[in-house]
């Protein structure tokens, strides 16, 4: 866990928070003295959703408080981590348990702080403690807690103390803690090992930031195949075509599809999900320097397609696309990708929604519906065929970046599309992995997009 959720123990003295909806809460209301109903309107309180009123006995004392309740809105909850007192506290209702699930897990999620480089440590003894509502799965909501504090402190991490190096260090963490195998392709031995995009991308890089291919394999050999890869662009300067200074600011969120990654496989493997997990990770900087990458260059693929360099800050899919290939070997039952590939996608569904691509109708839907419930919202984006041709070369099989201002999310899914087998049960995530500012539950920062509404999906998909 790297963060204190703040549960109270089993047995702690706690005080009633009732939630209401505003119809119920009217009712409420007309049942209680006079002396407090006086006390609720003087307050201004209506059950407002997020609202919270604390209500003290007649003598004074803290006995409780009154809470607005949104029941479809998953991170309402997180409302009451910043206004209630320190003490504990107990949901003073018999919620079912999806409900009951959604309010611990916002609860715990509206703790998270990412404090590593703070002088002076916030006070938790001044936060408060939530009693496990009677119906949770405890084991699945700090199991999820854990996951997303995982991938929200990884894109958090600033570019000087997140490296190649150091993500796949993360990786080998996960890899002992669950009895994993694993292995890393580095530097000239990607060449060698003909992982060759992968290599020009972060060959630019310094010696001690070398590019490299995670790859972390878990599970019986005789379970259904997944596969997740995730983009772990540690820094992104935009290469030769370099970005301009606004551009670049939170580029060390680039690696934030291999953040999601690893929260998800170490989700999976704490749980021991009944599949064969293989993650692929490929970690780079984008960097600038005599021996980067170049507009033109053409680059031979590991899975034998040329590509032709029309821009090298669309660097993303070049690292993606061979470790796709190499997914791709072994024919698994579900490949799903996670990367933060595209601003296109951010001007087309802004900040909070995720692109979804598939070629498979039923993924598709399995994995929208498995967002809607978990309300972790994915859109589905079209992999248009005819836009393919944005993408031609009159020298190479392919070229990594249209000359065209339109579809560049959609350019993107389709040149990741050239690398995948169309039998292949295949998703593409195009994320943004980043609050850009504050609400409940949801700090400014890091963010794991998708992984609960992926987690719940896989859950599902391969339900023992």
């Amino acid at each position: 866990m790297t963060f204190d959720p703040h549960f109270a123990a089993d047995g702690t003295a706690d005080l009633p928070i009732l939630a209401f909806g505003k119809t119920a809460f009217k009712k409420w209301r007309e049942a209680q003295s006079a002396a407090r109903r006086g006390w609720v309107d003087i307050s201004g309180f209506t059950a407002e959703p997020g609202s919270v009123l604390l209500l003290p006995d007649d003598k004074g004392v803290l006995e409780g408080a009154l809470f607005g309740w949104d029941r479809d809105d998953f991170w309402s909850f997180a409302n009451l981590a910043a206004k209630l007192p320190a003490g504990a506290w107990r949901i003073d209702a018999a919620l079912p348990p999806a409900q009951a699930n959604a309010a611990a897990l916002a609860w715990g999620l509206a703790h998270y702080q990412f404090g590593r480089y703070l002088s002076k440590q916030p006070d938790d003894s001044t936060r408060p403690r939530l009693t496990w509502p009677a119906a949770a799965d405890r084991e699945l909501v700090l199991r999820l807690v854990s996951a997303i504090g995982l991938a929200r402190d990884l894109v958090n991490t600033p570019a000087n103390d997140l490296g190649p190096e150091e993500l796949a260090n993360v990786a080998a963490g996960l890899a002992q803690k669950h009895g994993a195998d694993f292995r890393v392709v580095a530097g000239d031995a990607l060449l060698e090992e003909n992982y060759p995009t992968i290599h020009a991308v972060g060959r630019a890089a310094a010696p001690h930031r070398q590019p490299r291919l995670i790859d972390l394999r878990w599970g019986n050999p005789t379970d259904p195949k997944l596969t997740l890869v995730g983009k772990g662009v540690c820094f992104d300067s935009g290469g030769l075509d370099l970005k301009p200074a606004s551009g670049m600011k939170i580029m060390k969120k680039d690696m934030g599809g291999a953040a999601v990654s690893l929260g998800l496989a170490d989700a999976i493997m704490d749980a021991k999900l009944p599949v064969r997990l293989r993650l692929l990770i490929p970690a780079v900087e984008n960097a600038v320097s005599g021996d980067a990458f170049r507009p033109l260059d053409i680059i031979k693929t590991r899975a034998g397609l040329t590509v032709e360099i029309g821009n090298t800050d669309a660097e993303g899919r070049l690292i993606l696309c061979d470790a796709l290939a190499e997914a791709e070997t072994e024919k698994p039952d579900l490949l799903l990708d996670f990367a933060t590939l595209t601003g296109a996608a951010r001007t087309a569904l802004g900040p909070d929604l995720p692109a979804l691509f598939s070629r498979h109708d039923d993924l598709a839907e399995t994995l929208t519906k498995a967002g809607i419930e978990q309300q972790d919202p994915v859109w589905r984006m079209p992999l248009w065929k005819p836009y393919r041709k944005m993408l031609d070369s009159k020298i190479a099989d392919i070229n990594n970046a249209s000359d065209s201002p339109f579809a560049g999310a959609i350019t993107a899914a389709l040149f990741l599309a050239d690398f995948v087998s169309p039998e292949t049960r295949w998703a593409h995530f195009d994320l943004y992995a980043w609050n850009p500012s504050a609400r409940p539950g949801r700090p400014e920062g890091g963010e794991a997009m998708t992984l609960r509404a992926v987690y719940a999906a896989i859950s599902e998909l391969f339900a023992p």
